[in-house]
């Protein structure tokens, strides 16, 4: 018996929609990384991007627990000396509300070539409107 491996053309991908709107940040992106990744697939394999396309709405009314609306810091660095960022979570919500998610799902994602495709699979809206209704995608809840 010799062990069966998903071929890349033989993927089905669906498309899949989480209304984040009054959700944890981090419950709607263990879901979202688990769909990019495809570990839902009973033909999961981890050296192939098996995953379905994911899109997130209402990304502005996510929650954060506790105190980190006041104190989360995300960071980036120009590349030049001097050059580090530093934004607070609650003036990044409120100048591109759709980063919070998008960098909480990428950092759920495998740091190679292969997270980087998953990642493209990932359609991030601040409202409830998106253009991707000619897809026919499925509503998820995030429990």
């Amino acid at each position: 018996m010799s062990t069966y491996t998903p071929k890349p053309s033989t993927v089905d991908r669906q498309w899949h929609v989480i209304d984040a709107g009054e959700q944890i940040l981090g419950r709607v992106a263990t879901v979202a990384a688990r769909l990019l990744q495809g570990k839902h697939k009973p033909q999961y394999a981890p050296f192939l991007d098996t995953g379905d396309f994911v899109i997130i709405t209402n990304a502005k009314q996510v929650k954060l627990t506790g105190a980190k609306e006041e104190k989360k810091l995300y960071r980036h660095h120009s590349g030049y000396p001097g050059g580090l960022r530093e934004e607070r979570a609650k003036t990044l919500r409120q100048r591109i509300p759709t980063r919070m998610v998008e960098a909480a799902i990428r950092g759920m994602l495998p740091k190679t070539k292969l997270g980087k495709q998953m990642y493209r699979k990932l359609k991030v809206y601040a409202g409830s409107d998106h253009p991707h209704a000619a897809q026919q995608p499925r509503e998820l809840e995030v429990s």
